[in-house]
């Protein structure tokens, strides 16, 4: 098996999310640790899902079966990042207001999913390096 199909996945999440670190960071105007994780700008599930069907695009061909397989996984990731992600952020935005007054709950994470530009700007992080591993 070629390498690059391990790396691409690999490097695309890791470009991501130091992009996604050094934009929480500036807008913070601090060292955003406690922003790492899910959701944000841009998304690196997209990233990863979108690096991996641009390699086998170029490298492969659009007619070839694992691109469609490929292509099949983005949608899936992507939609669970947009709608199921987004919908569980707005139930922990909700439970938390309710707990407030409990001093010994901890809050849950309300950062979970992704707008359609978190997904896209992740989309073309992900074909912009699926694309330059191909070559």
């Amino acid at each position: 098996m070629d390498i690059v199909y391990l790396l691409t996945p690999f490097l695309a999440w890791l470009v991501t999310g130091l992009l996604k670190f050094t934009i929480n960071s500036l807008k913070a105007k601090k060292l955003a640790f406690s922003l790492i994780g899910y959701g944000g700008f841009p998304s690196n599930h997209s990233a990863i899902v979108s690096s991996m069907a641009a390699l086998i695009a170029f490298k492969e061909g659009m007619g070839h079966p694992a691109f469609g397989v490929a292509v099949t996984l983005a949608f899936i990731v992507i939609l669970d990042a947009h709608s199921l992600r987004r919908q569980i952020g707005k139930h922990a935005v909700a439970i938390n207001r309710m707990t407030m007054q409990s001093s010994d709950c901890t809050p849950l994470r309300e950062r979970m999913g992704h707008t359609a530009i978190e997904i896209a700007a992740g989309v073309l992080v992900g074909v912009g390096i699926g694309g330059c591993l191909a070559f």
